[in-house]
């Protein structure tokens, strides 16, 4: 569909460019365009033509277009070589550059996993880590990275199972391959929390209720549980490291993952099915 679009973009603008600069092009265009209205005449009238007299005088009006734009195009032609590549540049640059996330709106389809990530999610259902002491959400150093953690829903049945199951087998991953051991920070938000962090401003997040997965029980912020502490700032190095591994290995299973967004959001990840978003 994005490509659809690109290409009837560099149609329509070569064709206003084509009016716009050549006089010759509005002659033709007004000539089709008189053409028809006299064959609309003529079926209005009730003129009768045959249809061999009608193919002829067809044949012959595209011949005659045909035969001036080769004579536009021979007397217009450094026009030409400068338009077309102004017009054809951005929008070859536009699709190679293009992501589908970039369009508001958009849910991509379910994303194809490795084989074998698919078939242990079909098979071995995961169970959640046990719940960590709320105490360790209200810490100083929490407060100061994420406000109002404390009251955060961190229960596992509230997130779908398409969902859940794909993030329990990162913290899996993580931890076995890398010994990252993960925290669920919060997982499904209710619409009235979900404004009130976004009134808290830019820097907390831009979403307003049922503009973020959270509200669907597709989304979750994970931080790492290291020493009975949670760490949760990417200014401590391990914690980076771990991060981008979590954004590597959430991806592979599927997840959209937050880090690559402009307002990076390390922790987070989510599934964006379709037909769910309907904001």
């Amino acid at each position: 569909m994005l490509i659809f679009l690109a290409f009837l973009y560099f149609f329509l603008a070569c064709s206003v460019i084509w009016l716009a600069l050549f006089p010759g092009g509005r002659a033709s265009v007004l000539q089709v365009l008189g053409m028809l209205q006299r064959r609309l005449q003529w079926r209005v009238g009730g003129w009768q033509r045959s249809g061999n007299a009608t193919l002829r005088a067809s044949w012959s009006g595209a011949r005659g277009a045909w035969f001036d734009g080769r004579r536009m195009l021979r007397r217009h032609w450094a026009w030409f070589a400068v338009g077309v590549p102004l017009v054809l540049i951005p929008t070859l640059l536009a699709l190679l550059m293009r992501r589908p996330d970039m369009l508001p709106d958009y849910e991509p389809a379910d994303t194809v996993v490795d084989a074998q990530v698919a078939a242990l999610l079909k098979g071995e259902q995961l169970v959640p880590p046990a719940a960590l002491p709320p105490l360790a959400f209200g810490t100083r150093e929490v407060e100061l990275v994420r406000p109002m953690l404390v009251d955060a829903s961190r229960n596992w049945g509230l997130l779908r199972p398409e969902f859940s199951q794909r993030l329990l087998l990162v913290f899996k991953i993580m931890k076995e391959k890398y010994g990252y051991e993960m925290a669920l920070l919060e997982g499904y938000r209710s619409p009235a929390r979900q404004d009130m962090l976004a009134g808290m401003g830019s820097q907390v997040t831009n979403a307003r209720a049922f503009q973020s997965w959270h509200q669907y029980g597709l989304a979750a912020d994970c931080a790492f549980w290291r020493d009975s502490k949670l760490v949760i700032s990417e200014k401590d190095p391990w914690a980076m490291r771990g991060y981008q591994l979590y954004g590597e290995v959430a991806e592979s299973l599927g997840l959209t993952w937050g880090g690559r967004w402009t307002m990076m959001d390390f922790g987070h990840a989510e599934l964006r099915m379709r037909g769910v978003m309907r904001h």
